[in-house]
């Protein structure tokens, strides 16, 4: 579809592009520490700046977080931009992408996770206050502090390890909807607070909501995306927003960087953007429940 491969920096001076705790280590020669990347994105866009208006790359990505059938800490992703795009062209490729994966395998149903999961229908598209909505009967987002607060302790959800309003909503999201959510379905239409480098919803005059999705198969994520925020100004804003965070203890924060400010500075065309575990296709595509059986040497505890 003509985009270019790149490759980009696996050691990065500042670690962005996600929500994750990094890897960190040290530069002899340079006497420096660098972080081993948690995502491409901050770097890919560099390039869409700099004139490249479709590029991917595959590559591995390394977050310091826990390990369970569908987290290893090193993982491959898929991220791959285009400049004068957004979301709904992104829903469209990402679907394309599945579906013609599934082709090479003369398959149209894949059992994963005890269900039969059908790639030869359209994809749902679902907002994610439809479906809180739909399964939970309320919608945190707008709900005032102390109701958010009361509905997470329902849910035994610990407030003092949730940093924020937009982490709670995400982990009741987590709790209440992901779980019904077995063939494909791409939510979109996510709160601000945990999108930081995607663009607001367009009409939205409360400035409530972003351009972003987050494609879901049998209660597991397997891609999310943006329309790219491009706005220098907003995002010096919303990144400076998250140093906060991290400062108040939110160890999944995004840092501050100046430079990537310089670069949008520059001029960023209106973009959209995906990535997408490819681990995790390898283990829908083998029928594998476990991240652990489609990965050589996953890490694992000592004996």
């Amino acid at each position: 579809k003509g985009f270019l491969e790149v490759e980009t920096p696996c050691l990065q001076p500042l670690y962005g592009g996600a929500s994750a705790q990094p890897f960190k280590t040290h530069h002899n020669t340079l006497d420096r520490d660098l972080f081993l990347r948690i995502a491409s994105e901050l770097y890919l866009k560099r390039l869409i700046v700099g004139g490249l208006d479709k590029v991917y790359e595959i590559g591995k990505n390394f977050r310091n977080e826990g390990m369970d059938r569908s987290h290893n800490p090193e993982f491959t992703m898929l991220e791959f931009y285009e400049a004068y795009s957004d979301l709904t062209d992104m829903i469209v490729l990402t679907e394309i992408i599945f579906k013609e994966i599934a082709n090479t395998f003369n398959k149209t149903h894949f059992k994963f996770n005890g269900h039969s999961i059908d790639l030869t229908s359209p994809f749902n598209i679902c907002t994610m206050k439809d479906l809180f909505t739909k399964y939970a009967k309320v919608n945190p987002i707008d709900l005032k502090d102390n109701d958010l607060d009361n509905l997470a302790t329902q849910h035994g959800i610990d407030k003092e390890k949730y940093a924020h309003r937009g982490k709670i909503v995400e982990k009741l999201f987590s709790i209440l909807v992901e779980p019904n959510l077995i063939q494909p379905t791409f939510v979109t239409e996510y709160p601000v607070e945990i999108s930081p480098l995607a663009r607001f919803k367009r009409g939205d005059k409360s400035k409530q909501y972003v351009e972003r999705f987050e494609l879901f198969i049998s209660g597991l994520e397997f891609a999310n995306s943006f329309s790219e925020l491009n706005d220098p100004f907003e995002q010096k804003h919303r990144l400076l927003n998250q140093h906060s965070m991290l400062q108040k203890g939110d160890t999944e924060a995004q840092v501050f960087d100046n430079e990537f400010i310089e670069v949008l500075e520059a001029g960023m065309p209106p973009t959209g953007g995906v990535g997408i575990g490819v681990d995790r296709m390898v283990m829908l595509f083998t029928e594998q429940d476990s991240i652990k059986d489609v990965i050589f040497f996953p890490s694992m505890r000592d004996e």
